[in-house]
């Protein structure tokens, strides 16, 4: 991901498939205005920045990045799960996930289990013992335990031959 103002918003316009016409029109500059923000002849207001990250329907935490890269503060703040103001979603979270038996967790974008129903433990002990023991850092990370060869990936078998189905 480029770090400049600059290279973020064309990588974000390029991904989005947009042309600076298109964007500048969505965001209410002009076409040059866009072009000079791209090229670092000119530096956004924080305003701008935000229209421009509204008419690229950019994630929040991009935003943020966004925002950073053009020298602004962000403006979405990113709590940890566990703060006392999302005790609410929280409940929510575990009543959705005890709703989805036997589907068994939630994770976060970098595949840390955040939290696991009754479906989990269960899937788990079935295909290999007891569930997976925290990292040192507490968390339980589902892509390095899948891959693993001490963990999951020993179940995981790739086949040479097909599987025919009897017919009869």
């Amino acid at each position: 991901m480029p770090t400049s103002f600059g290279s973020r918003l064309r990588w974000w316009r390029a991904h989005r498939g947009r042309s600076q016409l298109d964007l500048a029109g969505a965001a209410g500059a002009t076409q040059r205005h866009v072009s000079f923000l791209e090229s670092g002849r000119t530096q956004p207001s924080r305003e701008m920045v935000l229209l421009l990250a509204a008419a690229l329907d950019m994630p929040p935490r991009q935003q943020n990045a966004l925002l950073l890269a053009a020298g602004c503060a962000p403006a979405w703040r990113e709590s940890d799960l566990a703060a006392p103001e999302l005790a609410t979603i929280n409940q929510e979270l575990d009543y959705m996930l005890a709703q989805q038996e036997p589907f068994p967790a939630v994770v976060d974008r970098r595949w840390n289990l955040l939290r696991a129903n009754a479906g989990a433990g269960w899937l788990t002990a079935f295909l290999t013992g007891p569930s997976p023991a925290p990292a040192a850092t507490g968390t339980v990370n589902l892509a390095e335990w899948l891959m693993s060869p001490d963990d999951f990936r020993a179940l995981l078998i790739r086949r040479s031959t097909p599987i025919t189905l009897a017919t009869g």
